[in-house]
């Protein structure tokens, strides 16, 4: 009997050759659309001052996922409710109490998050994710989860737009907004339940420990550079987009995390940033950002 031929295996793509694979494409269009949401967001969040806001969003997520695997269900179903929740009460929370807000946000956050380490150490089915779940892993979204943000991004952008004005007054002065007739209180409880679902539904592709800067750093590339609100807010969008594919090509051609890659970029496109606006660092700060606006 002759032997059977080898079977000829097809190589592992290496390298850029991996955005042959659909796994990649769905990497890359989430990468566009979580970083265009989070510099658009950003955006906002930073001029209200909400940058660690957001961070105890992030951390506060892995508390409801926490919740979601010990209850049985899925935890998309609980995470958003819970992250709406979450961002209601301790806003709240922060508006009432005597103490700083800084200081509560870091209790809060820190707190939930060693919580919610030791209620998935207790569920083994989940213990080999917990890494996954800190830094996200975008190269295992589904065509669904890319939808879905796709939608969300498109939703946020609607929202932004019809509220321009608004968001513009409210952020740069909550007086003027007041004086002005708009609902200052409800336009800043709808910005927070629209950061708050835009995170729960990030999570997956960005992780806990990252989420605060896709919101974070690309907004503030963008205040140093753009003349304007529209400008600002369309910049941060698109340098958060941006960042987002270029760090998952690197994180291919280099065989590096996905997640850490697409945050390193942002920072290279930060300090790129801060050379171009042409003034140190401090003046930089001092020249741009507004008084606090709520």
């Amino acid at each position: 009997m002759a032997p059977l031929a080898p079977v000829a295996v097809p190589p592992v793509p290496e390298g850029l050759g991996l955005l042959q694979l659909p796994f990649m494409q769905r990497a890359l269009l989430a990468g566009l659309f979580s970083g265009g949401l989070g510099g658009l967001l950003g955006s906002v969040a930073v001029l209200r001052q909400l940058s660690f806001f957001s961070d105890a969003l992030g951390h506060s997520a892995l508390l409801g996922i926490s919740l979601g695997v010990l209850l049985g269900v899925e935890p998309m179903v609980v995470l958003i409710p819970f992250a709406v929740l979450f961002a209601l009460l301790v806003g709240q929370l922060v508006e009432r109490s005597r103490l700083p807000g800084d200081a509560l946000l870091n209790i809060i956050y820190s707190s939930s998050l060693a919580i919610a380490v030791v209620m998935l150490r207790l569920v083994s089915s989940r213990a080999g994710s917990l890494e996954q779940l800190l830094f996200g892993d975008i190269l295992g979204v589904s065509w669904r989860d890319v939808t879905l943000q796709g939608l969300l991004l498109l939703a946020v952008l609607a929202y932004l737009l019809l509220t321009r004005r608004s968001q513009i007054l409210v952020s740069l002065d909550a007086g003027l907004a007041v004086s002005q007739g708009v609902a200052v209180a409800w336009q800043r409880l709808g910005f927070v339940v629209v950061l708050a679902v835009v995170v729960a539904l990030s999570i997956k592709a960005v992780g806990v420990l990252l989420i605060s800067a896709f919101v974070v750093i690309p907004a503030c590339a963008a205040r140093l550079l753009a003349p304007g609100f529209g400008a600002y807010m369309a910049l941060a969008s698109g340098l958060g987009a941006g960042c987002g594919v270029l760090g998952l090509l690197a994180s291919a051609w280099l065989n590096l995390p996905s997640g850490p890659c697409v945050v390193i970029v942002q920072l290279l496109v930060f300090l790129v940033a801060l050379l171009l606006s042409g003034v140190p660092v401090a003046a930089a700060a001092r020249a741009w950002w507004p008084g606090r606006a709520g």
